[in-house]
């Protein structure tokens, strides 16, 4: 049985992932953005093999998450699936950068490059990724008015390309990159087409699964079925600008 690390999973898409896990006798370590929400989870609390705390808007928590993770033990999957949606504003975290771009590009980011490397990665991005190019003149927001759902399509962009790119770099991991769907949790809202069953399902199989479907990387993924990124994210160009980048903001190396 496989130990996967799940961000987010106090709730939606990353509680259901974990829900499903666990039923299949895998051991799971949860993540909260605070002590307050670790005491929301209930049951599934008492059955998890940890869970780890802390803010991912924020940098120095995300690096306290990756110390916390790393603590437990070496993780066979990770699964990043925390991210936030609709921001009125670009915010600003203790580090000054946009909220959306925090946790939904540098949170991931630096998780991937601080945690003990495990065997799978898989980043939960959005078929919204197709709106967000020409992102890398501007990654912060600092220049632009702000567009909550621009913002969002780059972020998603950012979790296809660094799934591309460490499947290159990193070829004894399996990295790849899910499309949920529009799902019917508190983001997506209750009017949303997808049930949680169907759209925690793919980023869980690919976390675990030893069929040779699911050994594949480098991929993009929607409902159990590999489908075609937007071009931008499979440039390595754009790949290596866009790690670059991320290094040089965060002080922290791939």
């Amino acid at each position: 049985m496989a130990i996967v690390f799940i961000t987010g999973s106090t709730d939606g898409l990353g509680k259901a992932a974990a829900q499903s896990l666990v039923d299949q006798g895998h051991r799971v370590v949860l993540h909260a953005r605070s002590t307050d929400r670790a005491g929301s989870l209930g049951d599934i609390a008492s059955r998890a093999e940890g869970v780890v705390v802390g803010d991912l808007q924020s940098g120095v928590e995300t690096k306290r998450v990756a110390d916390q993770v790393n603590a437990i033990g070496r993780m066979d999957a990770v699964i990043h699936n925390a991210g936030v949606y609709t921001q009125r504003n670009r915010g600003s975290t203790p580090e000054g950068h946009a909220i959306t771009f925090a946790i939904n590009t540098l949170a991931p980011y630096m998780l991937s490059a601080l945690i003990e490397r495990p065997a799978r990665l898989v980043y939960l991005s959005s078929g919204l990724h197709r709106g967000g190019g020409g992102s890398l003149d501007d990654l912060d927001w600092t220049k632009r008015l702000w567009d909550s759902a621009k913002a969002y399509a780059e972020s998603k962009l950012h979790a296809v390309a660094l799934a591309s790119a460490l499947a290159r770099r990193w070829p004894e991991v399996l990295c790849n990159a899910v499309d949920p769907g529009w799902v019917r949790t508190r983001m997506g809202g209750a009017g949303a087409p997808v049930d949680l069953e169907t759209g925690q399902k793919t980023q869980a199989w690919l976390a675990v699964s030893d069929e040779p479907a699911a050994s594949v990387s480098g991929r993009y993924w929607h409902h159990m079925r590999q489908q075609e990124p937007a071009s931008e994210a499979l440039d390595h160009g754009f790949q290596d600008r866009l790690l670059d980048k991320l290094r040089e903001m965060t002080g922290v190396s791939l």
